[in-house]
């Protein structure tokens, strides 16, 4: 999904996006994961701490764990996906 003003759109603008349409957030940005854990929005986070890496690593890694997120969204709203592993928030 293309957002609204692109990377400039506001982190509220962004919630009330995926809070309407059903979205999953996915971010490097420990605000929405504060905002989740405070006010349940987004209402799905997929937080990536995998660090810097690049565009190709971070595709493959999705490509690779893909099924377990998708899995994991059927019961958890909060995911958070690192180099290692898949760690499933309460």
């Amino acid at each position: 999904m293309d957002l609204p003003q692109g990377n400039r759109t506001p982190d509220g603008k962004i919630n009330e996006l995926s809070t309407n349409r059903g979205y999953i957030v996915v971010t490097k940005d420990a605000d929405f994961v504060n905002s989740h854990l405070v006010i349940q929005q987004p209402p799905k986070l997929l937080l990536i701490s995998t660090g810097n890496i690049n565009n190709r690593e971070l595709m493959t890694l999705f490509s690779s764990s893909i099924e377990l997120i998708k899995e994991g969204f059927g019961s958890h709203d909060f995911l958070e996906m690192s180099n290692t592993s898949l760690i499933f928030h309460k």
